[in-house]
């Protein structure tokens, strides 16, 4: 008998078979490296109680110059700021309709109350409030109607149904006595039409899934109503939105959290800005509004098409995010990229802006007068998997293809990955504009969550840690990750709620669930004899004060084609010195797991040492 230290490589590698790897890692969840050894992910808290209104698919933080602390987030159904721990509505408005435009009618004993407004525009989960309406006589009392739907259902173009509610959301049923029609005062503002929160693959009249946005209708489905996908920068300390082919909206700080953002193109002094976009940015030290998709100008050059040309650069003034015309005597232009059909999505990088086609990269780096810019075609044999799939990190711009992972550090490399064929063998390429990539500077961490093969959300991530030049990867619902910087710790969004990361050890209060780490298969030798493993002595460093253990879990097969037996289930604390098994087999894995259930768990971290197994050659058979 001799006792064995195993140490193995660090990351995970799944490019070949448990039996090929090993030495190495196979299988985990949430879990990273640090020094080479595994340890459990960072925990997570909400940081507010309010609930986020549709799927959050962008996040910028930015602090005002009076030391207010914003972050903007971007839904598929509406642009929210939030300060302290207050959400804020600020979605622009794109139609108010005149006094007495919109009418109600309700049922006796229903809460469906049909809204009659002669070409509204809406569709199906838009957002309309109304003011200025009285009694229809009954239960549907002023207060009833003077606030925020969402519409349910789009009769035709000049109609749709709401379910009437109290002020507290709690519905209304209508009474015989409610005969009215809301009086000759109603004002309807209706925000700009909502978005999916997924992507559909064809286009055309109708197109969508089942009972959502144009389904049933006349109206086609377009880019701009197609999965919501925003882009935001900072424009001094006011806000420039734009809805992924839509319009541009600027939010103005010094207005308020009650005011709503504002088209760009109608603010007064606005000179020929663009009118829909598929990204806006601002380049960092020369301060110009750059739209990325952007309508062009007619051919007299006096207005806008309001039709998105999808290799379309245009960029403002320096320091003038209203004036696009181009003039002698300022620096407002614009280009057309070439290598291509659609500009994906852009990041800033070290003075310059990286842009991304469906096929290339481009650099655009300010140059000054008459060019203003330099656009460099740097790749022509990648493009971006989608809109929000590159992030900038401390070494380059890193970024998800569709087929492998990038570096840009002034060439376009491939990054070595020990899991490239688990992830893509298993992703949702149809909702691949899904894809976020994000940062987690100060666990030297590039990831990206995506969707995997059988689900329409996102549910999974990979990573990258370019400290420890490892990969892994996880099951972790988030739709969007903003790394600390404003904030001391990651903001995310997974269902519905916002969440601080890298905050103890726990899930919002409650044990960290399906943590575990799993070894390749390990042998004597080529496997010639089988091996019999006697005992473990386990070395285990708890990350916090709170007592914990974790479970050590022995597996044995004979060929790399059997399925694995557990032979021993060991539960491990800080005192553990030894455990005592009996396993026999050619081929052996050990697999560490948080020991899930068990409330003593709350709020442990740990990290894996070196192990060692008491481990001695058995026999032939």
């Amino acid at each position: 008998m001799s006792i064995q230290k195993y140490i193995f490589r660090p990351g995970i590698n799944r490019e070949g078979t448990a039996y090929d790897n090993e030495g190495g890692w196979f299988d985990c969840n949430l879990i990273r490296f640090r020094s080479g050894r595994p340890e459990k992910f960072g925990g997570w808290r909400k940081t507010t109680n309010s609930s986020i209104t549709g799927t959050a698919r962008a996040l910028h933080n930015w602090i005002s110059l009076e030391g207010s602390k914003y972050l903007g987030i971007g839904t598929h159904l509406k642009y929210l700021i939030k300060e302290g721990t207050t959400i804020n509505d600020v979605t622009p408005i794109r139609l108010t309709t005149s006094a007495g435009d919109v009418t109600f009618s309700a049922s006796n004993g229903s809460s469906e109350l049909t809204v009659t407004d002669t070409a509204h525009g809406a569709v199906k989960n838009d957002f309309v409030t109304f003011s200025g309406a009285t009694s229809l006589g009954g239960n549907i009392v002023a207060a009833v109607l003077n606030q925020e739907y969402q519409i349910d259902t789009i009769v035709n173009a000049n109609s749709y149904k709401i379910t009437a509610k109290d002020t507290s959301g709690s519905t209304v049923t209508a009474n015989s006595s409610d005969t009215g029609n809301g009086g000759s005062s109603v004002v309807g503002a209706y925000q700009i039409n909502v978005g999916l929160d997924f992507y559909v693959s064809s286009t055309g009249w109708g197109a969508n899934g089942w009972g959502e946005g144009t389904y049933g209708s006349s109206a086609a489905l377009s880019e701009t109503n197609q999965l919501r996908l925003w882009s935001h920068d900072n424009f001094g300390e006011n806000l420039i939105i734009n809805a992924r082919a839509g319009g541009i909206f600027r939010w103005l700080e010094s207005g308020g959290l009650s005011t709503r953002a504002v088209e760009l193109s109608g603010i007064t002094g606005a000179n020929l800005v663009p009118t829909k976009a598929l990204q806006v940015i601002t380049s960092e030290i020369d301060r110009h509004l750059i739209v990325l998709g952007a309508d062009p100008l007619n051919a007299s050059g006096t207005a806008r098409t309001g039709s998105v040309d999808p290799m379309f650069v245009a960029f403002s003034d320096q320091e003038n995010e209203l004036e696009f015309e181009p003039k002698i005597d300022n620096t407002a232009g614009s280009v057309r990229l070439s290598s291509g059909s659609t500009i994906v999505g852009a990041v800033k990088s070290r003075q310059e802006t990286v842009i991304f086609t469906d096929t290339s990269v481009y650099s655009m780096q300010f140059v000054g007068p008459p060019f203003t810019f330099a656009l460099n075609l740097i790749n022509e044999a990648t493009g971006l998997v989608g809109p929000n799939a590159a992030v900038t990190g401390p070494n380059g711009v890193y970024f998800m293809s569709y087929d492998n992972f990038y570096v840009y550090n002034g060439t376009v490399q491939k990054i070595p990955c020990s899991v490239l064929n688990f992830v893509f063998s298993n992703f949702n390429s149809e909702q691949a504009y899904k894809v976020t990539a994000f940062t987690n500077t100060k666990e030297n961490e590039i990831g990206w969550f995506y969707p995997s093969e059988t689900s329409q959300e996102i549910d999974r991530y990979v990573i990258y840690n370019y400290e420890e030049k490892a990969w892994y990867y996880g099951q972790l619902v988030r739709t969007v990750w903003l790394d600390s910087g404003v904030e001391p710790f990651p903001q995310a969004v997974g269902s519905n709620s916002l969440f601080e990361h890298e905050f103890g050890f726990n899930d919002d209060g409650s044990e960290m669930t399906g943590v575990f780490i799993e070894s390749s298969d390990f042998d004597i030798g080529d496997g010639e004899n089988f091996i019999f493993i006697k005992k473990i002595i386990p070395d285990v460093k708890f990350l916090s004060s709170e007592e914990g253990n974790v479970n050590f879990v022995t597996k044995v097969r004979n060929f790399p084609g059997d399925s694995l037996s557990t032979v021993a289930t060991s539960t491990v604390d800080a005192n553990t010195q030894q455990s005592h098994i009996r396993g026999r087999g050619r081929q052996a894995v050990i697999r560490i797991a948080s020991n899930d259930g068990d409330s003593g768990n709350d709020g442990v971290g740990w990290r894996l040492g070196a192990t060692r197994l008491d481990i001695r050659q058995d026999g032939r058979r």
